[in-house]
């Protein structure tokens, strides 16, 4: 086998996730007190279920879903040999005549063959038979699969309905945190988890999403080969469900994978010693899956075709701008997930992007493209209303032939041309646009920013952006490309794939085996570009890159206020609270990270702090990260851009309202500032209504809260860029001019914190110059102002890759990929250790990082 070449070093990590004093509770609980929820073996099945239960509301719901894809699937099969055989096409089209002796006129059933024939056609095909053999296989398969899955969500709708006391009709108005809160409460009494006496949030989320989030960090990491550069093209990402499901395929559940179980990574995975024997056994176990993929590549693309004709034909018919439509990619969605984010909060955050990432990307229409449009629409348009005048005047206009497809055909003609006209009302800020983004995704490259308005910037912001019809048509040649992705790009990174499972893969008391990035560990895995300067011990190899540990930490704080971090996480989430609101309280004075220009009298954090005086009636207590305030703002606008429902739903009056109901309106306060309720889940009053709009209330905070966080760290990490720019250069233009201008005090007291620092190509090394950097004052308008762009304002920092070449270094601002690692070839180089091969560890106990 060729040699592997790995970058990954090993992981020496130890990490705490259960609460002081419990850190092996082995409970003894009576027999006769057991219930029978007590002792779940498999928990990550049970709260996937119960997770999945919530978010398919209820169970009905979701038995009357599945059957419907049961015949879903039925149909699209039966009704496609149909057409294929049993349809006589010559009579539907009139071109073979019919004698009736009661009518002239020829009906459908005309159309249709005598079954016999029908059946002999069927039979004599043996394409059509082996496709309904797989088809049936399949089927079966489901159908199995579907009476399993009623027995087990009837056991967790009864778990609902027993002991977490919710009813099926309550649930698709509960919160998820509400339902989260009542399984941490019942695990005292219920005994779910037998190795800890309570379950913390950060343990349900690790069942739930154990797997996602090793895509995750696998995506971080540029791991997975999802990233080509095709000769003569740019660099593009192809990355569809097809390939999804092989990845996960091969590494969690399938027959051959690295786990045992849903909990527990192989020994054998675990020990550094067999590395390259299991490298081979992976690469040769991906090579019979690209295999048996290309073998089943004809029915799976049939499948495919079928699938995606029957899907979107009446969409299109029905709306026919729908494909120049755009959505998040699925590589978009990986990309900007957090560790321990779940669906639906990511879905969520996405909505409220989409909005603004759709304006941006219509901000590069071409202006020849726009001419053309405005030209073809005008002589469509002309014939199209002759032909619609002529069928008002005489309906029999339409037995013309070609005249109603042509009408339809015009149609469509004029909606496709209608895509590529921009609004006239319009203002190009894309600056501004791609700030209000990034307040809701949380992560983009650093070269984006100040770079806004090329099309470098929107032709990769495209990737994680995507038209619907570059989805569907990549989807329709994922069963021919998957192969080859597997075949002859996955297989050759098996050897880091194997050191990457080693490496970060922990042993969590009651939990099991999960990524250790999704421990979200400061210390670990924090970068120090990051606000981690520090305090993060991690060396380039275990950094997550682009800021995710750090951001998804906040992000986890935030939507889970009552979690309990250890000691070293609290301090760094209340460090960067207490300098957001330190940013808000002292807005007034000149100097503050945040001014992005002189003409600016208030930073940013504190123009989205001081907020819309319809949210300014609740406060985070003890975090002090939102505060209240008095009167309105520059910001209040751009809160509510961040907000989407608030300016809309008259929160204030109505919030304020529930708490008369409630008859105590310090009661939402309390509960924010962390007394041991978790403020998502209070119900103000004795109506449901009221319960909910305090839930959606608080969720919008949160969402806002998290997006100043997002924003403010990112503008803090530019700034620290710059910081270490300057300094660097300063180093070297002295070096450079002589040595002898350098005092002795410099020369021997070296700048501790350059010496320390780990560099990668994601640590910029050189400013920008003054011009380089777009401002946005002439930019803002009306509409943007009130809908999206006042909250964003111009950055002009440009992100550059360092690497060494022969004593120099080298500086490019394009090539590094999103993941935040240079691939092979590019001028960004990781120096790594070779780790050294020591047989005699296969015959050693598997050395794991238990956590305790």
């Amino acid at each position: 086998m060729a040699h592997f070449d790995t970058e990954y070093q090993r992981l020496e990590a130890s990490y705490s996730d259960s609460p002081p004093g419990e850190e092996n509770p082995l409970m003894h609980v009576p027999e006769g007190a057991k219930s029978q929820w007590h002792h779940i073996e498999n928990l990550d099945l049970f709260f996937q279920r119960v997770y999945n239960l919530h978010q398919k509301n209820g169970f009905t719901c979701m038995l009357l879903g599945e059957i419907f894809e049961l015949v879903q699937l039925l149909f699209v099969v039966g009704f496609t040999v149909f057409l294929a055989n049993c349809v006589d096409y010559d009579i539907l089209f009139a071109n073979k005549f019919v004698n009736h002796t009661d009518s002239s006129k020829v009906t459908l059933p005309d159309a249709f063959l005598p079954v016999d024939v029908c059946s002999a056609r069927i039979r004599d095909n043996a394409f059509v038979i082996f496709v309904l053999i797989i088809s049936g296989v399949f089927w079966l398969h489901r159908l199995i699969k579907f009476l399993y899955n009623v027995c087990c969500y009837w056991e967790i709708r009864a778990f609902y309905i027993n002991a977490l006391k919710m009813t099926m009709s309550e649930l698709p108005y509960a919160t998820w945190q509400e339902v989260q809160a009542r399984i941490v409460e019942i695990q005292k009494e219920h005994q779910i988890c037998i190795h800890k006496k309570e379950l913390t949030e950060l343990d349900i989320y690790h069942r739930i999403l154990r797997f996602k989030n090793y895509m995750v960090a696998m995506v971080n990491k540029s791991l997975l080969p999802v990233r080509f550069r095709l000769p003569g093209l740019e660099e593009s990402v192809f990355y569809t469900r097809g390939l999804k499901y092989n990845f996960e395929l091969i590494f969690f559940w399938g027959p051959g994978s690295l786990f045992e179980n849903e909990w527990s990574l192989k020994p054998e995975y675990k020990r550094g010693g067999n590395r390259l024997e299991l490298a081979n056994r992976l690469a040769s176990r991906i090579l019979w899956i690209g295999i048996a993929n290309l073998l089943l590549c004809p029915v799976i693309l049939v499948w495919q075709i079928l699938y995606a004709f029957f899907s979107y034909t009446e969409v299109i018919k029905r709306e026919p701008g729908s494909l120049g439509a755009r959505c998040w990619s699925l590589y978009g969605r990986c990309y900007l997930r957090h560790f321990n984010e779940l669906d639906h909060e990511l879905m969520s955050r996405l909505s409220k992007g989409y909005k603004p990432a759709s304006k941006y990307m219509n901000c590069f229409l071409s202006p020849l493209l726009t001419v053309v449009a405005k030209n073809v629409a005008f002589f469509a348009g002309s014939l199209l209303a002759v032909l619609i005048a002529l069928t008002i005047y005489d309906e029999d206009v339409l037995s013309v032939e070609h005249v109603l497809s042509s009408i339809t055909l015009l149609g469509v003609c004029i909606t496709v041309c209608r895509s590529f006209i921009p609004d006239k009302h319009m203002v190009f800020c894309p600056e501004q646009l791609l700030r209000v983004i990034l307040a809701h995704i949380h992560y983009m490259p650093d070269h984006w920013q100040g770079n806004a308005h090329r099309y470098e910037t929107r032709d990769q912001f495209s990737q994680l952006f995507q038209y619907k019809a570059v989805f569907i048509l990549e989807e329709l040649i994922s069963p021919v490309v998957t192969p080859i992705i597997l075949i002859f790009c996955l297989r050759r990174k098996s050897l880091e794939i194997i050191d990457f499972f080693r490496n970060f893969t922990v042993e969590v008391v009651g939990v099991g085996d999960t990524c250790s990035f999704a421990q979200m560990d400061i210390r670990q895995h924090g970068h120090p570009a990051w606000m981690s300067a520090g305090k993060t011990e991690a060396s380039i190899y275990q950094q997550a890159e682009d800021g995710k540990t750090e951001l998804s930490l906040m992000h986890f704080a935030i939507t889970n206020p009552q979690w309990q971090p250890p000691q070293e996480t609290t301090h760094f989430i209340s460090q960067l609270k207490e300098r957001v609101h330190r940013e808000a309280t002292g807005a007034s004075s000149d100097t503050h990270p945040l001014s992005l220009s002189e003409s600016e009298p208030r930073s940013l954090v504190a123009n989205l702090l001081v907020g819309p005086s319809t949210l300014t009636s609740i406060h985070f207590g003890h975090d002090s990260s939102l505060t209240n305030q008095a009167g309105l703002s520059d910001g209040a606008s751009a809160l509510r851009s961040l907000s989407p429902n608030s300016g809309s739903l008259h929160l204030r009056g109505s919030l304020n309202a529930a708490h008369r109901a409630s008859g105590n309106t310090s009661t939402m306060s309390k509960a924010m500032a962390g007394s041991g309720t978790d403020a998502r889940t209070v119900s103000s009053g004795s109506s449901a209504w009221e319960g909910q709009l305090t839930s959606l209330v608080l969720s919008e905070y949160a969402s806002t809260e998290m997006s100043i966080h997002a924003l403010y760290m990112h503008e803090l990490h530019k700034q620290q860029s710059h910081g270490e720019l300057s300094r660097h250069t300063w180093h070297r233009q002295d070096s450079d001019e002589s040595s002898d201008s350098i005092p002795d005090e410099v020369r021997s007291v070296p700048n501790p914190q350059h010496r320390q620092l780990p560099r990668s190509h994601t640590f910029p090394t050189t400013v920008p110059s003054p011009s380089a950097i777009p401002t946005s004052a002439s930019c803002i308008s009306s509409t943007a102002l009130g809908q999206e762009g006042a909250s964003s304002h111009s950055i002009g920092q440009q992100r550059f890759a360092d690497s060494t070449k022969g004593g120099k270094v080298v500086r490019s601002a394009r090539g590094v990929p999103m993941g935040g690692w240079a691939e092979e070839g590019q001028a960004a180089r990781r120096h790594h250790e070779t780790l050294p091969e020591e047989s005699s560890e296969d015959d050693m106990p598997p050395h794991i990082h238990k956590i305790t």
